[in-house]
């Protein structure tokens, strides 16, 4: 997986992550009897700490932090980056569904758009600002 570019290893952490995101979703709801928001609180909890496991170790291997103080920062900056992205993610979303082209404002096809606008600036503050380069520590 190492001969993958970076992006397309977040991209492939990201697809997986979505499939932890739905299964602990749905083991919320339907087993633990959690209502949605619960439910959506804990699988966002339970997914950004597996995609910063991931990408700690597939995408980002050679910037991680190092020690149990500097990964606990580097998770926290992990978190808040992806609220941010997740954001981003409902405004393309919302904006393409009130006032896109009728195509875009197909609800399930401004989802698409809006997580493609999350992954782009997840990505970025990933690579930018949580897992940083050396040189810039």
């Amino acid at each position: 997986m190492n001969r993958l570019p970076p992006f397309l290893r977040f991209a492939i952490v990201g697809a997986l992550g979505f499939a932890v995101d739905v299964a602990v979703l749905a083991l919320a709801i339907e087993v633990l009897g959690l209502g949605p928001w619960v439910g959506r609180a804990i699988s966002f909890a339970v997914t950004v700490t597996f995609t910063w496991a991931m990408n700690r170790q597939l995408t980002f291997s050679d910037r991680k932090a190092h020690g149990a103080a500097g990964a606990a920062r580097e998770w926290a900056r992990f978190v808040a980056a992806n609220a941010i992205g997740l954001c981003v993610n409902y405004a393309v979303y919302a904006a393409l569904v009130a006032w896109g082209p009728q195509i875009l404002a197909i609800p399930y096809v401004a989802a698409g758009c809006g997580s493609v606008a999350g992954l782009f600036f997840n990505y970025a503050a990933s690579s930018r600002l949580v897992f940083k380069p050396a040189s810039e520590k």
